[in-house]
């Protein structure tokens, strides 16, 4: 079994911490380690690092350097623009069909997710990848559900397809995010989990989905693969126009041997500031304080400082987020976290338009 792990993205929603330059994946969000060196933590014991590939943007090179120098530098595959997961994912199986058997296992992580059971998960994608191996099937892993999320999109599941210890199940359906009523309903069927964005398959396999459901995408794929890996401005004239869709939309929801395997790891996608600050250990009132903090009859809430000299005050303050770092501060509700990226549109949007 091989890892590939996508590492591209820049966070919007961790914004003012996560930016461009330091995207979220490369921050110590939770404890000592970044999140990027947290997964390949997880999967170390399993997977030897001349066996874990990074997939990421041109920007970001050096940062994968940076956090992971056991990672031979050939294992970083850089993309020339961000094209979503279904680009990445194919950039990176046409680059690995060279150097590994077309029935070889690729399991796929996105950098920036918490696992609070990892033994567990280390237990399972071995057993995946068994699976994955003998069947062709395109397995995902479903998250056993806690509660009726709606942030989540979810995989509802069909018939069986083994009875060993971790059962696996054709995908009858995917579903997009819903709403609280109809989360629950989900919920009470037994047969829905979380959509995870963590999937495993052999390398043949996911090329061969490629041609089935995104044919034009494998088209530039061969011929990007004809240019590897000398011709670069050739690849990124061919990759800037490539289609930008996820894996589950351009491919998953059209698979007809898409699989799923349901897991109760302690798993969280880290998607927002709410979401950290219900993984981290709080307070007598249910704050979370990093920094310099005095604090007044204040509850349940998020806050970091970047500058411990800094003395930061709460007086009667419920529910908040507060970011503190050398070029901006955010103060948002926790329920209202999600929304960060869209200051992110606003700024980006401001300096498109000259402003400051």
């Amino acid at each position: 079994m091989i890892a590939l792990i996508m590492a591209g993205g820049i966070g919007t929603r961790f914004w003012p911490l996560s930016t461009r330059k330091n995207p979220k994946q490369f921050l110590n969000i939770l404890g000592n380690r970044s999140m990027i060196q947290q997964t390949v933590d997880r999967i170390s014991p399993k997977i030897s690092s001349e066996n874990i590939y990074v997939v990421t943007n041109q920007e970001q090179i050096k940062l994968v350097e940076k956090h992971l120098p056991e990672l031979p530098k050939k294992n970083i595959i850089a993309e020339p623009f961000g094209r979503n997961t279904a680009a990445c994912i194919g950039l990176a199986s046409i680059t690995l069909k060279e150097k590994y058997p077309a029935e070889q296992t690729m399991l796929v992580l996105p950098a920036d997710h918490y696992v609070g059971k990892p033994e567990k998960f280390l237990e399972i994608i071995s057993f995946a990848s068994k699976f994955a191996k003998g069947s062709g099937n395109l397995l995902t892993f479903g998250i056993q559900p806690s509660h009726p999320a709606t942030g989540y999109g979810y995989i509802e599941s069909g018939e069986i397809l083994n009875k060993q210890t971790h059962k696996i199940y054709k995908v009858k359906k995917f579903k997009e995010k819903p709403n609280y009523e109809t989360a629950k309903k989900f919920i009470s069927k037994g047969n829905f989990f979380w959509n995870s964005g963590m999937f495993l398959w052999r390398i043949d396999s996911i090329l061969n989905a490629f041609e089935s459901y995104m044919p034009k995408l494998r088209e530039n794929l061969k011929k990007i693969k004809k240019l590897l890996p000398d011709k670069k401005d050739e690849i990124a004239k061919i990759y800037e126009n490539l289609e930008s869709v996820p894996i589950d939309i351009g491919v998953m929801e059209k698979a007809e041997n898409a699989a799923v395997i349901p897991v109760d790891i302690d798993w969280n996608d880290i998607g927002s500031w709410q979401a950290v600050y219900d993984l981290m250990t709080k307070d007598g009132d249910g704050n979370y304080f990093n920094g310099n903090i005095i604090n007044l009859n204040s509850k349940n809430n998020y806050l970091f400082s970047e500058n411990d000299k800094k003395i930061i005050a709460l007086t009667g303050i419920e529910n908040l987020v507060v970011v503190d770092t050398k070029n901006a501060l955010l103060i948002c509700k926790k329920e209202n976290s999600q929304n960060v990226k869209k200051i992110v549109e606003i700024l980006n949007k401001g300096k498109k338009n000259g402003k400051q």
